[in-house]
């Protein structure tokens, strides 16, 4: 008795999409994990020692302020960035620009 391959062809289809959906389950299970997932991560809040090359030039009490500061150094062309530390909000420019950072935000406040 030999068995041929075209009488188990009614289950082949539904082999094939229970794997596929399987497949599909524990891919979108990895990627909507959470601190699993290389798509998108929370961002961690550090000291401001921790910023790399940035300097802080101005540590404003409120995020709001914080951004109105970052906008008027950007502005006037300076490259600057908001970081949220764990000691507050914090107004960063690399070194070269501290000085005339600092200016322009005296003159501005």
């Amino acid at each position: 008795m030999q068995i041929s391959w075209s009488s188990y062809s009614y289950a082949f289809g539904p082999v094939v999409a229970l794997v596929a959906v399987t497949v599909l389950v524990l891919l979108l299970r990895w990627t909507f994990s959470h601190g699993k997932s290389v798509v998108e991560r929370r961002p961690k809040q550090g000291s401001s020692e921790e910023y790399g090359l940035l300097e802080v030039v101005s540590a404003p009490p409120t995020f709001v302020e914080a951004e109105v500061q970052r906008r008027t150094l950007v502005d006037a062309g300076i490259r600057a960035t908001l970081a949220p530390t764990t000691e507050g909000p914090r107004v960063m420019v690399f070194p070269a620009e501290a000085g005339l950072a600092r200016q322009i935000l005296e003159r501005k406040g």
